[in-house]
């Protein structure tokens, strides 16, 4: 797969580089819950943290299980790219060098038309599995399918490891390779979109502060209050199923010098 770095014809024509940072909040209006919201899945149950955290996950043929039946029955398989997603994907044809960096594993940017090469996945991906032993990977769909046949806790069909979601748990850390990317694209671009995130959490809250300390437009659109919201040119409330096209629409017509009126 192609780098999502911050090389390409458009940007080396001098052209404005817009980095997103997407969180939960953006892919709410598609049906998948938050996490740390208001209403989100550890407030609602703090137990369910379990399941996605690795040595609870590797120790648990039980916490396993219930992982499972937590991932068939998971709100992503039937969710849509919203408005907001559809609007960078937008963006992004508009001739706009967009990069977006998520922390979502629910792959709606690349359903709603952004090229996967300009998606890095902070936090993996809910689409696929990983044996935790020789590493092999495979499409999720699958290891659902098996799961529905009655494997309660199915094995790695190459080696017989223990499978999971390849998704960063809690207890992992991230791919350096991929944070080396977000680092550079934040330490590059012109104008940074942190949007449904608290940030709140590292190290991918900190990229919004590389980016400012780049030379960077930060611009918050949350329904809560960041702290980085001090940092910020721009913070916006407003619900993000609206306010993001409207602002990445001025982007694009503006040549994506910023948000005023925001």
């Amino acid at each position: 797969m192609a780098s999502p770095g911050v090389s390409g014809a458009a940007y080396a024509r001098g052209m404005t580089l817009v980095a997103i940072l997407s969180g939960a909040g953006i892919s709410t209006d598609s049906g998948i819950p938050d996490y740390r919201g208001p209403k989100g899945l550890w407030r609602k149950d703090p137990e369910a943290e379990k399941l996605v955290t690795y040595d609870f996950y590797m120790a648990d043929p039980e916490i396993r299980r219930r992982s499972w039946q937590m991932r068939r029955t998971s709100a992503t398989w039937a969710a849509e790219p919203n408005a907001a997603h559809r609007a960078v994907a937008e963006l992004e044809r508009s001739g706009t060098p967009v990069r977006v960096i998520t922390q979502n594993v629910d792959g709606l940017h690349q359903l709603a038309g952004l090229p996967a090469r300009k998606v890095l996945e902070l936090h993996g991906t809910a689409r696929e599995v990983v044996c935790t032993r020789c590493h092999a990977r495979s499409p999720m769909a699958g290891a659902l399918a098996r799961v529905e046949a009655g494997e309660a806790d199915p094995p790695c069909t190459v080696c017989g490891g223990i499978l999971k979601s390849a998704t960063v748990m809690f207890g992992e850390r991230l791919d350096p390779v991929v944070l080396g990317e977000a680092v550079s694209i934040a330490k590059a671009c012109e104008v940074f979109i942190a949007v449904g995130t608290t940030l709140q959490v590292q190290p991918a809250a900190s990229l919004a502060g590389i980016a400012v300390d780049n030379g960077a437009r930060l611009i918050v659109v949350n329904a809560e209050p960041t702290p980085y919201d001090e940092l910020a040119e721009a913070t916006i409330r407003e619900p993000i199923g609206t306010a993001l096209p409207a602002l990445l629409k001025r982007l694009a017509a503006d040549g994506a010098p910023g948000a005023e009126g925001s």
